[in-house]
């Protein structure tokens, strides 16, 4: 995930609630990237990661934005905070 902006990881959960969140935020302008550690330690050879867990991160600038998407669509993932 390197990059010249600086990403921030605003929702931990299954993919298909990542891919969801991924078309709002690209709809509303916000650029996102996935990191599936569990995937990527299985294509490397080793465990890595929880099966169907799958982080997504958001450039910093559009973290608040995000955030605030995210907690509306699914509000019972951030039910601890």
């Amino acid at each position: 995930m390197s990059s010249k902006e600086s990403y921030v990881r605003v929702y931990t959960g299954s993919e298909t609630n990542v891919q969801y969140l991924q078309e709002i935020f690209d709809k509303a302008g916000i650029s996102s990237r996935v990191r599936n550690d569990f995937d990527s330690g299985l294509r490397a050879g080793f465990g890595g990661g929880l099966p169907g867990q799958v982080q997504l991160f958001v450039v910093k600038n559009h973290f608040d934005e995000a955030l605030k998407i995210a907690k509306t669509t699914f509000p019972k993932d951030y039910k601890d905070e």
